[in-house]
């Protein structure tokens, strides 16, 4: 088999854990973090069927990064293994104040992962580590008071296995969101056990808003699409003291119309040059009308 020079491609099954807080609490609560999080994570393991001695992994005290084995079971461990995990985390802090209470976040790939020097390198392990890392699953977390976990999923992980009906997950449990963090910016699908992850307040765009169709449409007159009604558009800021004055001037030239049209039909009526637009928004033409030297805007869309 013909390789290239960074050896054999592996997709690989990755799993990346955080814990909430660690920064913040003293050493005695660190090392109560430290000693907790193997042990919750190997019976969450055990629980889904999973090998976590086969896991090659970097531990940083409140945190791990695993890649399991080629050919690793994604369902057990996209489901039975973050139930068990969060079944776990709540009895562990069934008898602890809000304050020592164990909070994590969770992040799950499947994607490309080469060994390095360091551990792993490639587009795989950058990827979950933002995500992990990201404002979104922060947000989601910190939202659900009493949660002790909140899962995130990639795309492929997502797609290929929630959406397909490979889990005992409902795709409407998720919630899409955009990641965007450092140079990476893609998107992830969160899991909040025991919270509506759609009612939490993230603090950050839904997929699509901010986009070019959206700002398009909802942004009309102030995106260079043309003016919409109401909104002053160039043909209406031309017309000036007269185009303020429109209505009343129409009102009365409604009765002196009759007498007026001979002066109408002599008199050039000045049209201003229709405004085009574009996307979503509404052209508006205005039409002006001589009668007796005064001049009177009607407004047609």
């Amino acid at each position: 088999m013909s390789v290239g020079a960074m050896g054999v491609f592996d997709r690989r099954l990755l799993l990346a854990v955080d814990a909430r807080g660690y920064g913040s609490v003293d050493t005695a609560r660190q090392r109560g973090i430290q000693t907790a999080l193997p042990r919750l994570l190997s019976e969450a393991a055990e629980a889904a069927g999973l090998d976590r001695a086969s896991w090659v992994r970097q531990a940083a005290g409140d945190s791990e990064f695993a890649v399991l084995p080629t050919g690793s079971d994604e369902q057990a461990l996209v489901e039975p293994f973050m139930r068990r995990l969060d079944a776990g985390l709540r009895a562990h802090n069934r008898d602890r104040v809000p304050g020592a209470r164990l909070a994590l976040r969770a992040a799950v790939h499947f994607g490309p992962a080469s060994e390095a020097p360091s551990g792993f390198a490639g587009p795989g392990p950058v990827e979950i580590s933002r995500i992990l890392e990201s404002d979104p699953l922060r947000r989601a977390l910190a939202a659900a008071p009493d949660a002790a976990l909140a899962v995130a999923l990639t795309a492929p992980v997502f797609t290929e296995l929630v959406a397909q009906g490979y889990t005992n997950f409902r795709p409407e449990e998720f919630r899409e969101v955009v990641v965007e963090k450092k140079e990476y910016r893609g998107r992830a699908w969160l899991w909040v056990p025991g919270y509506d992850v759609h009612a939490l307040d993230l603090g950050n765009p839904e997929p699509g808003v901010g986009s070019g169709a959206g700002v398009g449409a909802s942004a009309g007159a102030g995106a260079g699409h043309g003016p919409v009604p109401g909104s002053g558009g160039p043909a209406a800021q031309a017309a000036g003291p007269a185009a303020q004055t429109a209505e009343p001037a129409a009102r009365a030239a409604e009765s002196a119309a009759s007498a007026a049209e001979p002066a109408a039909q002599t008199a050039p009526a000045p049209q201003a040059e229709p405004v085009r637009s574009g996307g979503d928004s509404v052209s508006t033409h205005l039409y002006g009308t001589v009668i007796n030297g005064n001049v009177v805007f009607g407004i047609s869309k």
